[in-house]
């Protein structure tokens, strides 16, 4: 199996990236996107945990910071219906500590806030792994709880499309609903969130 891999930053997008290794050999992997803002600049140093996924059409490579966002992703490989594509996005949307306490917490609301997660995928995820979580120890919370619900999700991902890092997108949007954003759709939030950083 490959563990990690070690090298050149040759490229990186939202959800994958490419390094070139002193041997010579340059993988691209697919990454979550809080992996994303922890990158280096193009053509500098990086190494990442690795996952490789097998399949009959091909093999992927998947890239994670640290371990434990390597293993909160086979886990949630296990869960029923649940394929690379979708694990990748609930760790996109949530970052690994707050998906394994979504699962612990039995929270339903967040983890349909990613996409493609509706009510019955969110009930299917928890049966499937909320007993099966203990070997995970979940970091204390930093910087403050990520701002709730679908649109605030949604908020953010905008935020870190348009080049702002996760943390000042999170900053922004928490701004934006203190300030009387709950309840307003993503579009709203967005051009709130927006005057807040420019301020």
């Amino acid at each position: 199996m490959i563990a990690q891999i070690a090298g050149t930053l040759t490229s990186k997008e939202l959800d994958r990236v490419e390094i070139m290794t002193s041997g010579g050999v340059g993988y691209e992997l697919a990454i979550p996107l809080g992996v994303y803002e922890s990158l280096p600049s193009v053509s500098e140093n990086v190494s990442l945990h690795t996952y490789l996924v097998v399949k009959e059409d091909g093999w992927q490579l998947f890239g994670f910071s640290t371990v434990f966002e390597r293993r909160v992703f086979q886990r949630v490989l296990g869960a029923k219906g649940v394929g690379p594509a979708l694990a990748l996005g609930l760790l996109s949307t949530l970052t690994a500590d707050r998906l394994i306490r979504a699962l612990l917490d039995h929270d339903v609301v967040t983890l349909q806030s990613v996409p493609r997660v509706g009510r019955k995928k969110a009930e299917q995820l928890i049966l499937d792994l909320a007993d099966k979580l203990d070997d995970l120890q979940v970091s204390p919370t930093t910087g403050g709880a990520r701002p709730e619900g679908a649109g605030a999700e949604d908020a953010i991902r905008a935020l870190v499309s348009l080049g702002y890092s996760v943390p000042d997108a999170e900053r922004a949007v928490r701004q934006a609903l203190d300030d009387g954003g709950r309840g307003t759709g993503a579009a709203e939030l967005i051009r709130s969130a927006l005057s807040k950083i420019r301020g």
